[in-house]
């Protein structure tokens, strides 16, 4: 009779079963579970589950790339709230577009308390990024409204398409900011990663963007991320301003109530 192997000799076999889908054998491999697809959906879905007051209250935060430990801080800060409506990601979820960052920093975000919704960043287009974002949240250009605003989120990241002139895109801007009676809202604010006076905004479409803007009388708000740092400016002709948000390195946040015809911004450190 063939005497058993020692157990040392499984040891090495039983440590790669145990281990089963901790790895990514290819740096841009997608490898997403069913819950972490389609959350852009999910999260709606849970919005429209909550009761609209008439003034709304909405996180803004963003650039999370590698900050994990300031990203879980956010979340801990986040949940401090008594009501907050909706969390919005500005964008640079990931740092490489690679899909484990993005677990890794959905596996943190998922712990809020509240919905949380997202806009794509330069960053999240490197590699295969660009899949991984529409498998796990879905589409660069989506609205809906909510209460008494309709929230408009896109794409501006024209340097990552070549400065085609096609980003953002604009034609699909202004019908989103062309109100229809079924849908019923008053204002409409406007989110994405890159502002308009940015170098990686394509410049051709600088001011057609904040034109489009202008031009619906409905937009009181541009809401941005990507400069790491807190700008607050009403620039142009002045008819809609432009807020970017600080990054969570600097463990900092914007606090934003909106009511119909009017909004208070504050920028809160933590």
């Amino acid at each position: 009779m063939r005497k058993p192997l020692p157990f040392f000799f499984y040891l090495p076999l039983l440590l790669l079963l145990s281990c089963e889908g901790l790895f990514e054998y290819h740096p841009n491999q997608i490898t997403l579970r069913e819950s972490e697809k389609d959350l852009t959906q999910k999260n709606l879905l849970r919005l429209q589950d909550q009761t609209p007051r008439d003034t709304l209250h909405l996180l803004l935060m963003g650039d999370t790339q590698r900050f994990y430990d300031a990203t879980q801080d956010f979340v801990k800060k986040a949940n401090s709230y008594p009501r907050i409506d909706l969390v919005v990601h500005l964008g640079d979820i990931s740092d490489f577009g690679m899909s484990q960052e993005y677990r890794w920093v959905h596996d943190i975000m998922k712990d809020l308390r509240w919905p949380y919704l997202t806009v794509i960043g330069n960053h999240d287009m490197l590699g295969n990024g660009r899949k991984v974002y529409r498998q796990m949240f879905g589409s660069f250009n989506y609205s809906f409204v909510y209460g008494h605003t309709k929230f408009v989120l896109l794409d501006t990241n024209g340097r990552e398409d070549g400065f085609r002139g096609k980003v953002p895109d604009l034609e699909w801007l202004a019908n989103e900011l062309s109100p229809s009676p079924e849908e019923g809202w008053q204002q409409a604010v406007v989110l994405s990663h890159v502002p308009p006076f940015d170098g990686d905004f394509d410049q051709a479409l600088e001011l057609p963007y904040h034109q489009t803007l202008a031009r619906s009388q409905r937009v009181p708000l541009s809401l941005h991320g990507h400069r790491h740092g807190w700008e607050t400016e009403a620039k142009y002709d002045g008819n809609v301003l432009y807020h970017v948000t600080t990054y969570v390195k600097e463990r900092g946040f914007t606090y934003l109530k909106l009511w119909q015809g009017g909004y208070q911004l504050e920028r809160i450190t933590y």
